[in-house]
Formats: C-alpha cells, structure tokens, sequence
C-alpha cells in the first residue's frame, strides 16, 4: 500500500492548526503529543503554516509557546445549537475506537469544534462535559470482536470475506462465505448482517468469529435493502418467537421494584397489569417465560420475594432448588 506523504502532513497541518484554534497558546512538546511526532517536526509544521500565511507566531520563555493572532478562526455556518449539540453527544468513543475510527472521531470533533463559532462551541463543550454514553449493560463485559476492525472494511468496501465461527447452540465450528451488509451494535453487542446463500440476509455475532480471511470478490447489496429497518424486523420477530409459555406468580412490593432492574420489558409490564392482593402490597400476575430453566433462574434471583404458583413443573423446580439452599446453608 502506498502512502501519501503529502496528504498526511497536510492532514497534520491542519489538527496542528485546529489545536491551536481552540487550546490557545501551546508549547512545542504538547503539540508534539498531541500530533504524535516530534518536536522538531513540529517546527518544521508551524514554519510551514506561517509560510502559508496563517498568523502563528511564537513567544519565548516558561510560559511561551505557539498562538495564533486574536481573532483568527474558521467559521461554521448553518449549525444550530441543537445540531451542534447533538453531534457532540453522537460521538461513542468506545465503538468508534472498536471499529478502528478513534483517531479519526477525534479529528472530526477537534474539526468541527474548531469551525463553530464561539457560542456554539461552548455549547458543545457542555454536552461532551455532562453526558458520556456507555454502550455495554450491566454485570457483563463488552464482547471481545478482534475481527470487527476487518468486518467493517469488509462493509465498507462491499467485498465478501470468508469466517470460521462458533455458532451459540452447537459445538462444531462452521466455515462460511459472507457478503457483510452492515454492522449493529446491541447492549454492548456487535453483530452483522449478512447474506450467506439462500433468500434473505442472516445475523451473526462477530464475537462469535474466529477466524476472518478478506476475499477479492465485490457485491451488490438488493436495492432498498435498509439495514435499520431489516433489524427493527428481526429484532421484532425474535421477540415474537422469544417468550414460549406463561407462568402465575404472586410477587411482593420489593419483588417488583427487583424485577424493573433485571427481568425484560414484556415481564414488568405483565406484572404491573397484575392484580392487587392484601395485605402485604403483593400482586398476581401472569407473566411470559422463554423456558422452565431460564425462569427458574430469574425467579431464583427474587428470592422469598416470588412464589411460583403455575405450572406445576416450574413451582417444583424451585421448591427443590429452595430446599437444596435450605440444606447448604442449614
């Protein structure tokens, strides 16, 4: 791969001057930090754009350092307040840095922070101090996707790869041939979309890729395909297929403010249209369960705060995990 020497310093030159436009004053070694390079290089790029004409000039001294004139800036026009706003508040640090975009995320803030105007600019600034976005959920890690950075290359150029993966529900690795359509990031998750032979588009798990060899064969994706649209879909579908049967529960007050942190939304929303019992503040209500084993495990968590009352098999499940409790910690 060939590089071009003169787009990068040209590059270079440019975040020299944006960091000046909106640092102020900076001292040769803080440039060289911030830019990567060294500090000679650094005099070499401010001689450069004081050669171009920008006004940047010099002061001596503990204190000294490069400034540019008072005054001379770059304009932004059209932004509102709240388009500013909301594009700072759009910049996820964390996915950005798993896809392979950090540094180019931040030169694209440091560019659009250097072009608003004054007021603007404070505005921004206020978002990125008070709001930071955090992707993955609660009490689980964020997926370990080595292969993501090549999985969206592979999107982006529109070119098939090759993977070995691990599918969830069997053992065996399998070896596919992949026209990666797009990539969706869900609680902390990454996952692609992609067609891999037959009528519509898959989802596979990009953690779930072992092995990833980037092939030299293009693709079209279908005209119309909308990658938002086919996941609203299949999320919704999933949802649909999700939930096999019901259970009857009697729940407490402090039961319910448990289940609002942990269980799903379709769960507390069956709870909450339950009916009232007294006293006590405890509540009936009928709620989906994906199986008998992932209920006994959610229920579990509540402790004596739920009694199962239907269907048998589950009541069962746990009254004997309570009585194996019972006799662990009797």
């Amino acid at each position: 791969m060939r590089l071009d020497f003169r787009a990068m310093r040209a590059d270079r030159l440019l975040s020299l001057l944006l960091l000046l436009q909106n640092r102020g004053r900076m001292t040769a070694a803080e440039l060289a930090a911030e830019l990567e390079v060294s500090v000679r290089t650094v005099y070499r790029d401010v001689e450069a754009l004081a050669a171009s004409g920008v006004p940047v000039y010099g002061e001596p001294g503990h204190d000294g350092g490069y400034a540019l004139l008072d005054g001379y800036r770059t304009r932004l026009t059209g932004l509102t307040a709240g388009e500013a706003e909301a594009l700072f508040l759009a910049g996820l640090p964390g996915p950005a840095a798993e896809l392979g975009l950090g540094p180019v995320l931040t030169a694209a803030e440091l560019k659009l922070e250097a072009a608003l105007p004054e007021g603007l600019r404070r505005r921004a600034r206020r978002v990125r101090e008070r709001f930071h976005l955090d992707a993955p959920g609660w009490y689980r890690n964020a997926d370990d996707v080595p292969h993501l950075p090549a999985v969206a290359a592979a999107v982006w150029q529109r070119r098939a790869v090759r993977v070995r993966y691990r599918r969830w529900y069997a053992p065996e690795l399998v070896e596919r041939r992949l026209e990666p359509y797009g990539i969706v990031l869900k609680a902390g998750q990454w996952y692609v979309v992609a067609h891999a032979g037959g009528d519509a588009p898959r989802v596979y798990r990009i953690s779930q890729i072992l092995e990833l060899r980037p092939l030299d064969e293009e693709f079209e994706v279908p005209p119309g395909f909308d990658l938002a649209a086919h996941w609203q879909e299949r999320a919704e579908r999933l949802q649909e297929r999700l939930w096999q049967g019901r259970a009857e529960i009697r729940i407490s007050p402090a039961g319910v403010e448990r289940l609002r942190e942990t269980a799903a939304p379709a769960v507390v929303e069956a709870v909450d249209a339950g009916t009232p019992e007294h006293p006590g503040g405890w509540r009936r209500a009928s709620i989906p369960i994906e199986s008998a084993t992932h209920a006994e495990g959610q229920l579990l968590m509540l402790g004596p705060q739920v009694e199962v009352l239907a269907p048998p098999d589950l009541r069962e499940r746990l009254a004997a995990a309570s009585r194996a409790m019972a006799a662990l910690y009797g």
